[in-house]
């Protein structure tokens, strides 16, 4: 029989946080200080081949994660992709100022189910923090966006020099809030990071799929935050 269920450990990017009021908009607002105005479509070439980069960089290596310089760069790096896209000559002090712009708590906002789900979470006595691949500003962020009072804990991979999926941040996570592993569930919207990592820790994970991208996972699944009170009430979360 497993153990009942005392804490709960969040992703923080596409799980709580998105941005504000989106990442095209901040970046039409950043270029028109600085007198560029490129058309949408092609800023949006620009945005698809900076998610390329990342996708290219996070699968080849990852443990950029680890490092606040590192990730800083990387950030910094992304965006001045983007923006040289559309003909932005001063493309790598632009990306540097997006990567600047993003540390900022009003360019992030919760998603509409984060705050019932936590304060419900919170009133059921569930112990709670964030375990995230992030750079050192996520503290920061969750503070601004009012969940510092919900959590106990904000592992940034940056602050700490660890990255999920490895084990030993989400045994950093446990050790925060005394919990052993088979009574903690770890919530996120990456199958590799998330689930893999939770796993390698003991840890129940649960996917989060907003969207229905993920077609038969080998995991407890929720489409929205509303659902995780009910279900660690229920238990029902598979290892």
């Amino acid at each position: 029989m497993m153990s009942a269920i005392k804490a709960v450990f969040f992703d923080a990017g596409n799980t709580l946080l998105l941005p504000n009021p989106s990442v095209e908009e901040v970046c039409v607002e950043v270029l028109a200080g600085r007198g560029h105005h490129p058309p949408a479509e092609e800023l949006q070439r620009g945005l698809e081949r900076a998610e390329r980069y990342y996708e290219e960089r996070y699968w080849s290596d990852d443990t950029f994660w680890a490092s606040e310089a590192e990730a800083a760069a990387m950030w910094s790096e992304m965006y001045a992709l983007a923006v040289a896209e559309v003909g932005v000559e001063d493309h790598l002090d632009v990306g540097r100022l997006l990567y600047e712009e993003f540390g900022r708590g009003d360019r992030w906002a919760l998603f509409p189910d984060v705050l019932p789900a936590v304060r419900e979470l919170h009133g059921m006595g569930m112990r709670m923090g964030i375990v995230s691949n992030w750079d050192a500003r996520l503290p920061g962020l969750c503070h601004h966006l009012g969940l510092s009072r919900y959590l106990e804990f904000v592992i940034s991979s940056a602050n700490l020099g660890q990255i999920k999926p490895q084990a030993s941040i989400f045994h950093s996570a446990l050790g925060r809030v005394g919990v052993a592993a088979d009574e903690a569930v770890h919530v996120g919207d990456h199958y590799y990071a998330d689930v893999l990592g939770a796993r390698s820790a003991g840890i129940r994970p649960v996917l989060l799929d907003r969207w229905g991208w993920s077609p038969d996972p080998d995991c407890t699944v929720i489409t929205s935050l509303g659902e995780l009170p009910g279900l660690m009430r229920s238990g029902a979360v598979q290892p």
